[in-house]
């Protein structure tokens, strides 16, 4: 009877020594995540708060270094250094590469978004209904769009015609947009956007109202045309390198999985946290806030017509769903601006 207790002893010993030894050697995985947006930006403070609830709900076994401010790879090539293991995780913007997400450029059209919660709302639903195969060299966490882009300038814009030749800082479609309403689109991103317009190099920025704030471009313009019924938005990716994500376990990938589904409505909510601060922020600056008459409104509505009607026949022209896709955002934003 001894001996069989001796055993069992030993037995039960030698499965914690084990067990305990398994746990030592499990090693944290250590993941990069890029982000253009300074560290101050709302944005880049929500995306903090995800990496550490994934840290937290992963009870350490994923552990996440935040790279902001384009640290790590700039804005326009944050895409390629995830897809290539600069970094593990990426955040940026799509119409920073042009051309190369031309079905999710359709969020991006002047629809005349309301909020930044219902543009993100829209880009989130609207990739996972089209499931473009412009993103499969990347797992996709999650997308949101900021708030709709209004014209913000150095000299008042009440009409079309004070908008012509006007040079505008845009990127991506909103360069259309810029064009299309008259103006001369120069192509840059928000960090080069304060120094530029301080400096003359442009006279305005088509942009959401937030960055007056989160960018302090309220310095450095004087007037925002509310030009909400063109509102574009720019949606906006966080997306992790293929390989990295294969390497973990279902467990974890459940993990991130999970939080980044509760991280659009986070993020959105910063949107209009942001834009409503952005406001208030450049109205202490004595800035004036320009609200459009209804007959020269429908003429920027009418202006920006064929910038939706040419996307859908150049997709279409490529044997790519244009059509279906412009349906589908309009479809979500007036499920979503209920």
């Amino acid at each position: 009877m001894k001996k069989n207790f001796l055993i069992i002893v030993m037995v039960i010993m030698a499965v914690f020594l084990v067990t305990t030894g398994c746990q030592k050697k499990e090693k944290t995985t250590e993941l990069t995540y890029s982000i253009f947006f300074p560290p101050t930006h709302s944005q880049c403070q929500a995306a903090v708060s995800w990496a550490k609830e994934i840290e937290k709900r992963s009870g350490g076994k994923i552990k996440i270094t935040v790279f902001p401010g384009g640290t790590l790879t700039k804005a326009n090539q944050c895409y390629d250094g995830v897809v290539k293991g600069i970094s593990d995780i990426g955040m940026s913007c799509f119409a920073y590469t042009r051309g190369r997400f031309p079905v999710m450029a359709a969020v991006d059209l002047p629809h005349g978004y309301p909020s930044g919660k219902v543009a993100t709302s829209v880009a989130s639903e609207f990739y996972k209904i089209m499931s473009p195969k412009e993103l499969n060299d990347v797992k996709v966490l999650y997308i949101h769009g900021h708030g709709p882009g209004l014209l913000h300038t150095k000299n008042p814009v009440r009409t079309l015609e004070d908008m012509k030749g006007m040079k505008i800082r845009s990127t991506g479609l909103s360069a259309k947009v810029v064009e299309a309403l008259g103006g001369a689109p120069v192509a840059m991103p928000q960090d080069a956007t304060y120094e530029s317009l301080q400096k003359g190099v442009v006279e305005g920025t088509f942009t959401p109202i937030e960055t007056l704030k989160g960018w302090n471009q309220a310095e450095v313009v004087k007037y925002t045309t509310q030009c909400t019924d063109v509102g574009y938005t720019t949606a906006m990716f966080v997306v992790m390198n293929l390989e990295k994500w294969n390497s973990l376990s279902k467990n974890l990938q459940k993990v991130i999985e999970t939080v980044s589904n509760e991280w659009i409505d986070v993020h959105g909510d910063a949107w209009d946290k942001s834009d409503n601060e952005g406001l208030e922020y450049t109205l202490s600056k004595g800035n004036e806030i320009i609200v459009l008459s209804e007959e020269e409104n429908k003429r920027w509505v009418d202006a920006v017509r064929p910038i939706i009607e040419g996307y859908v026949s150049e997709t279409e022209a490529k044997e790519l769903p244009g059509e279906k896709a412009v349906v589908q955002v309009k479809e979500l934003i007036k499920k979503y601006g209920k």
